[in-house]
This record gives C-alpha cells, sequence and structure tokens, in this order.
C-alpha cells in the first residue's frame, strides 16, 4: 500500500495528494471494519434460524438456536438418550411368536398309511419341467383356508397348526376307514412372508416357515448384508410405524438383535452408508462427504480423517462446528475447541448423524487476507480514476 501511495503521489499536485491520502485512509479504515464483521467469525452462545411463521402479518420468525460446547457430559447424555430408545424399542419388537398356522396358498403333503390309492389325488407333475415360481407336489390351501381330499371333502384348515389339521381330517377320514393312520406335513410355505429390501445380495421376499423369522434371520436369507451396507441403519415397517433399528448400538449394549422377531407382512430395509454421509466443509484440506464405517458408526474425528484433516495454514482449530437439524428435528449447533490434541479424545467419542454439516472456520489473518482480497480492486480503481482526473 505504501509503494502505490507514493507511486501515486508521484504524479499528483500537493492538492491531489491530500485527496489520495485520505482516499486510503477511508479505505483502509471499511476494511477493518469489514474484516471484524467478515463471513467466519467466532460464533457467540446461540444462533438465529428464520423459520416462516404462518402469519401474513409476520412472514417470519427468528428461532434462537444454542451452541453447546462438545464434552463429557454431553458425549454421555447423548449416548444415554440413544441407549434408552434402543432399549424401549427392543423390548416392544422382541416376544417370540406362537407355532406355525396354515394360510392361503401353503402346500400340504398329506399320506394315508395302507391306502396308496389315495396317492392318485395328488395327479401327476414334472418336477423336472416345474417352474421355479409353481408350488410344489402336494394339496394346496386354496383363497378360502380349505383342502379337498378323497373321502373327506372340504376341510378348513387355514389359521390350524399342521396337528390340528391332520386331527380335524382324521375325524372325516375315521366315518369312511378304521382307524385310519395319516401324516401331514408342510411342503412349501407360501402364505406368510417378509421383505427384505435394500443393501442385501438379494432382496425379495422371504418366506416365513415353522422356524421363527428373526432379524438375523432374515438378513441370512437374503443373502447377507453387501458391501455398501450400514448395519447401524435399517428400518422396520410393521402395520404402517417404522422402526429404526442399529445393530452396532445393540451389540454395544449386549442386547442379541436374535430377540427381535419379524411377523408376516414387515418390510425390513437395510439402507446404503453412501445415503448417510456426513458433509465436512471450511477450512479443510479435501471437503468431502464423509461415509460411514461398516459398522454404519461415523465420529467427529473419522470425518475429519477423511476430509483430510483440517488445514493448518487458514484453519482456526478454536472454531470446530457440528451443525445437526433436519424439517422434523430441533436444529442443534455444536462446539469443539480442538486447539490441543487431547481435544480429539473427544471428537473421537462424538458420533455423527446422518446428513450432520462439519465446519471448521477460518483463522483471523485469512479473513483479513480475504476482505483485503475483495477491496483492492476497488482501491486501486479509485486512485486509477484520480489520476485520470488529476
Amino acid at each position: 500500500m505504501e509503494l502505490l501511495n507514493k507511486h501515486s503521489e508521484a504524479y499528483l499536485p500537493q492538492q491531489s495528494r491530500r485527496g489520495v491520502r485520505i482516499i486510503l485512509f477511508i479505505a483502509m479504515s471499511c476494511g477493518l471494519a469489514a474484516c471484524a464483521v467478515a463471513p467466519g467469525m467466532r460464533m457467540p452462545v446461540s444462533a438465529t434460524l428464520p423459520v416462516a411463521s404462518g402469519d401474513a402479518q409476520r412472514p417470519e420468525t427468528q428461532l434462537q438456536i444454542p451452541i453447546v460446547d462438545i464434552n463429557t457430559e454431553l458425549i454421555k447424555r447423548l449416548r444415554d438418550g440413544s441407549d434408552r430408545a434402543g432399549t424401549d424399542q427392543s423390548h416392544e419388537l422382541s416376544g417370540r411368536p406362537g407355532p406355525y398356522t396354515l394360510g392361503p396358498g401353503d402346500v400340504l403333503q398329506i399320506t394315508v398309511w395302507d391306502h396308496p390309492e389315495l396317492v392318485a389325488a395328488l395327479g401327476t407333475q414334472s418336477q423336472s419341467n416345474s417352474r421355479p415360481y409353481d408350488p410344489a407336489q402336494g394339496f394346496v390351501v386354496d383363497d378360502a383356508g380349505n383342502i379337498q381330499f378323497p373321502y373327506a371333502g372340504s376341510i378348513h384348515v387355514a389359521g390350524l397348526r399342521t396337528d390340528e389339521a391332520q386331527q380335524a381330517l382324521y375325524s372325516e377320514l375315521a366315518k369312511s376307514f378304521i382307524k385310519p393312520q395319516l401324516t401331514i406335513r408342510i411342503v412349501s410355505f407360501r402364505a406368510k412372508q417378509v421383505y427384505v429390501d435394500g443393501e442385501v445380495r438379494t432382496p425379495g421376499a422371504v418366506p416365513v416357515n415353522d422356524i421363527p423369522m428373526t432379524l438375523y434371520e432374515a438378513v441370512n436369507r437374503a443373502g447377507g448384508f453387501s458391501t455398501t451396507a450400514d448395519q447401524s441403519r435399517l428400518v422396520l415397517v410393521r402395520n404402517g410405524v417404522s422402526y429404526r433399528l442399529n445393530l452396532s448400538e445393540m451389540l454395544e449394549r449386549d442386547q442379541n438383535p436374535s430377540n427381535i422377531f419379524l411377523k408376516s407382512g414387515d418390510l425390513l430395509r437395510v439402507l446404503s452408508r453412501d445415503d448417510n454421509g456426513v458433509f465436512v466443509m471450511g477450512e479443510v484440506n479435501k471437503p468431502v462427504t464423509a461415509v460411514p464405517m461398516k459398522s454404519g458408526k461415523l465420529t467427529l474425528s473419522d470425518a475429519l480423517s477423511q476430509a483430510g484433516s483440517l488445514n493448518t495454514a487458514s484453519a482456526d482449530a478454536a472454531q470446530l462446528y457440528v451443525i445437526r437439524g433436519t424439517f422434523n428435528s430441533q436444529p442443534e449447533v455444536f462446539h469443539l475447541d480442538a486447539h490441543s490434541p487431547v481435544s480429539m479424545i473427544l471428537a473421537n467419542q462424538f458420533e455423527l448423524k446422518p446428513k450432520d454439516v462439519v465446519y471448521v472456520d477460518g483463522n483471523g489473518l485469512v479473513r483479513i487476507s480475504r476482505v483485503l482480497s475483495l477491496l483492492l480492486p476497488a482501491i486501486n480503481a479509485g486512485l486509477t480514476a484520480a489520476v485520470v482526473t488529476k
């Protein structure tokens, strides 16, 4: 700036020199004032967010958002809240289901001993030419829940266990045969099924059989988790209600995921880790969308590591923020003073949530440099205009 001042004074008369000095003084004063209010300054203890109020007279209102320091007490409080919610949900979804009951679409194999002529009731079916979706050979429970059997007629079996259906058929056959000996077994379970979708190897419908369908059993029958699956973000939809399951937290709380049983009609969706990223921006070496680990967990230190750590030349380590909030929840802002390496212990314990924003502010010199880079072109233009005018 001094060279610019001397250069301009060499070509200006005495009165113009004073004018140039006044211009430079005003420009520098404005620059310093702008540095004081430049974007990226230290955030106060709370922030305001304009929100729609729904009132025509007051279209927007100011929402106060407190800025909370990240410390051991905050981390413990957040974990306790998550543990309580997960425990309550696990108890709600636990409870061993009863024995399997027959339903429309199930295929039964019925054998009446010492009466081979009844085998003809099954008809002939070429197993080599059968299509994968064709039912197995046997007696199919129709839409009304009935089966048709020789000498017994129509028997209603829907809602019965296999031993109860066997007793009902015995009562009818006893009218035509003396103490008939028969067995009933299910050869194809088609009445009940759950749906597994998302990041599994073979998504689709999974039949429910006489073995209770646990959470692990459903995932295993769908081929297991894919490489992009987020094991901490599972959604179970039952009767129009969504339950969010976190396998990683359940194992940390010594809870067995096999105690969660699925029911017919349930939808289990496994989300992708790519859909649950965290945005890391500001003064980092590589702004990036940080992706959770295979377990689904992502701490603040993990996110900074994926972003190449802080930019030592421009970052203000004392101004590290985590902005959290969706349209369905109260926005929150967390602050961490990362000047000391010990603070990385807190960063390693602070767990992020999907769509969080991690922002690293710039230091004072960076803010001054950026403000001056915006003001200097205007100052040079003003001086050039003064030289041309005089």
